[in-house]
C-alpha cells in the first residue's frame, strides 16, 4: 500500500491524512513544531499513522503532500522529495506570505514556485480550492449524479494520473487544467475557488478565470 508523506498538519494536511487512512493509505506526517506536537492527531488517526520530521516524512512517503504556507516553502527539504510526486495545496495570501511581485503581476503561479524549489520532484496542484472540512464529507461514489469535481495541474502526466486516482478514491471527479503554468485558473479569488461544483461547472469556472483577479 502507498505511504503518503504529509508535510504540514494544519486543516488541509490533517484532513488529507484522515481521508487517506480511511482509504487504506499509510500516513507519515510532520509539521514545523516537531513530532511531539502531533501526539493527539496521530492517536486519532490510529496505527496506520506516525509523526516524524519533515525530512523523514519526505523520505518515507511514496508520494508527498506539501501543505505549508507559501512563505515557508523554502524550508521544505529538497533531497528527500527528489523524483517523487509532490502534491502542492498552496494558495498565495499576501496578508500572510508578504507580497511576491511575480505573483502580483501574474508572471508565475504558486505551484511553479514550489516546482522551482523542488526541481527534481513531480509537482502537481491538488486540494487548494476545497474547504478542509469538505475533503472528508463531500466525496461520493463514482458515477453519482452531480458528483463534486476538483482540479489538478502538472507538467508530469504520472503526477496527474496519481491525483486523478486519489481524488476518485476520496469521492471526487477530476478536471485537468494542464501544465503548472495554467494553475492560476484555480488559485485564490478565481471563480472555481472554494465552491462546490461538478466537472462541467468546474470547467466553466476555469474558463471564466482572469489572470489577474
Amino acid at each position: 500500500m502507498t505511504t503518503l508523506g504529509i508535510i504540514g498538519s494544519g486543516h488541509i494536511g490533517s484532513q488529507i491524512a484522515r481521508a487517506a487512512i480511511a482509504h487504506g493509505y499509510d500516513v507519515v506526517i510532520a509539521n514545523s513544531r516537531g513530532p511531539e506536537t502531533l501526539t493527539e492527531l496521530v492517536a486519532e488517526l490510529g496505527p496506520k499513522a506516525r509523526a516524524t520530521t519533515a525530512a523523514e516524512a519526505g523520505a518515507a512517503g511514496d508520494v508527498v503532500v506539501v501543505t505549508v504556507p507559501l512563505k515557508a516553502i523554502d524550508d521544505i527539504p529538497v533531497e528527500p522529495l527528489a523524483g517523487k510526486i509532490v502534491l502542492d495545496t498552496n494558495n498565495y495570501y499576501f496578508e500572510r506570505d508578504g507580497h511576491i511581485e511575480a505573483l502580483d503581476r501574474g508572471e508565475t503561479t504558486t505551484s511553479e514556485i514550489v516546482q522551482r524549489h523542488l526541481p527534481t520532484s513531480k509537482v502537481v496542484k491538488a486540494f487548494n480550492h476545497i474547504a478542509a472540512a469538505d475533503i472528508t464529507t463531500d466525496g461520493t461514489p463514482a458515477g453519482t449524479p452531480d458528483r463534486r469535481a476538483l482540479a489538478t495541474a502538472s507538467d508530469d502526466q504520472e503526477a496527474v494520473d496519481f491525483v486523478t486516482r486519489f481524488y476518485d478514491e476520496l469521492g471526487f471527479d477530476t478536471v485537468n487544467i494542464g501544465p503548472l503554468a495554467d494553475s492560476w485558473r484555480v488559485e485564490r479569488d478565481r471563480p472555481a475557488y472554494v465552491v462546490r461544483q461538478n466537472a462541467e461547472e468546474l470547467r466553466e469556472n476555469l474558463a471564466k478565470a482572469n489572470r489577474l483577479p
